[in-house]
């Protein structure tokens, strides 16, 4: 990465200056944590996957109108994005009972909740990204009124949106995290966009028919195998072929490449570089 202003690290990405004004290049990592840092590995191929199944999803999520950071796929490991300001909240949403809801409320895991649960939690590493409400997001100034109006409804709409897309492919969406940035507009106006990924690193997927966990939580909970769980989701969103694009750990690159331009191709039909046509969040 030699030659690049690095922006910003976290656990599982590493984000870059981009090439043009108002971009960044997110680079996806094979680093594996859970209990916000407490547990480490390193997955061969699981950025590759992340970046791959992320793209996939932005694109489609853009093409029902949810206005995204993502632009295109710029090679195996990265993709170029808008850069926005990120909001300091994690908005969760659960449609099973799973993880820390199970453990703090008593409830088995595997429980169908009657509707969507929509949570908020404050990404603060220090305190553990602790758990606040709307009054807390508001009266901190972490968002206002109106876009937080905004997130929990484009919340929603990707909940709607990706529980038939993977209900399709025999997946059930148990539960994942959004994050959401305020993209600056030349005459001061503020569109709020979904940012960050959309992948098994922060969704829990299951497979319907078998329960079989294929995200994050094969890692968590030391079920083996974690690089299979994310390759199955791939194969069945139709981005990777059957026996997948890593095998012991070695990546076939040249394949990698080819699948990303398909993505790309799709991403420059759709002209999603264009947020201007969108309502501003607010002004």
């Amino acid at each position: 990465m030699a030659g690049r202003k690095l922006m910003y690290e976290g656990k599982a990405k590493t984000i870059y200056e981009g090439p043009e004004p108002g971009t960044l290049i997110q680079y996806f990592k094979d680093d594996a944590t859970a209990g916000n840092g407490a547990k480490k590995a390193v997955i061969a191929g699981k950025g590759v996957l992340n970046n791959r199944i992320s793209a996939h999803l932005m694109n489609k999520l853009e093409s029902i109108g949810i206005p995204t950071h993502f632009m295109r796929l710029m090679n195996m490991r990265e993709q170029l994005v808008k850069q926005v300001e990120i909001i300091p909240i994690e908005v969760v949403i659960r449609n099973i009972a799973a993880g820390s809801l199970c453990t703090r409320l008593g409830i088995k895991e595997g429980t169908i909740l009657p509707q969507p649960v929509v949570e908020f939690y404050y990404k603060k590493d220090e305190l553990n990204d602790p758990m606040v409400n709307e009054h807390h997001i508001v009266s901190f100034h972490w968002a206002d009124p109106y876009e937080l109006e905004e997130m929990v409804h484009m919340t929603y709409r990707v909940n709607d949106y990706l529980n038939g897309l993977f209900a399709g492919i025999g997946l059930r969406l148990v539960d994942f995290k959004l994050e959401f940035g305020r993209l600056f507009g030349e005459y001061g106006e503020v569109y709020l966009l979904l940012a960050d990924e959309i992948s098994p690193d922060n969704c829990r997927l299951w497979d319907a028919a078998t329960g079989e966990k294929l995200d994050k939580d094969r890692f968590r909970q030391d079920l083996g195998d974690v690089i299979e769980g994310y390759q199955q989701v791939a194969e069945r969103l139709g981005l990777v072929p059957k026996g997948g694009i890593i095998n012991g750990g070695n990546i076939n690159e040249q394949l990698a490449a080819s699948l990303g331009e398909i993505e790309n191709e799709l991403a420059k039909q759709r002209r999603l570089r264009d947020v201007k046509p969108q309502k501003p969040r607010k002004v």
